[in-house]
C-alpha cells in the first residue's frame, strides 16, 4: 500500500534529498522546505521505496500538499 507524504506547512521546496526509486528508511530526510526563513526537513513516515516525488526545487506548496509517495 502506498503512503503519501504531505506537507505539514506552507512554504517553498528548498532542496530535494532523495530521488524516485531510492530506498528509504523511516525518518530518512526526503526533502527540505523553507518557510519563514527556517529550513524544515520532511522525513519518511515509513520504510519503503520512494515511488515518486511530486514537487520540484523552488515550488511553493500549501499545507496538505502531497510531496512524495512511498511504496
Amino acid at each position: 500500500m502506498a503512503t503519501e507524504v504531505e506537507s505539514q506547512i506552507s512554504g517553498n521546496v528548498w532542496k530535494i534529498e532523495k530521488q524516485a526509486g531510492d530506498a528509504v528508511e523511516e525518518e530518512d530526510e526526503i526533502l527540505i522546505l523553507e518557510s519563514m526563513k527556517m529550513e524544515i526537513p520532511v522525513e519518511a513516515p515509513c520504510a519503503g521505496r520512494l515511488a515518486e516525488i511530486r514537487v520540484a526545487e523552488g515550488d511553493h506548496v500549501e499545507e496538505g500538499t502531497v510531496l512524495a509517495v512511498i511504496e
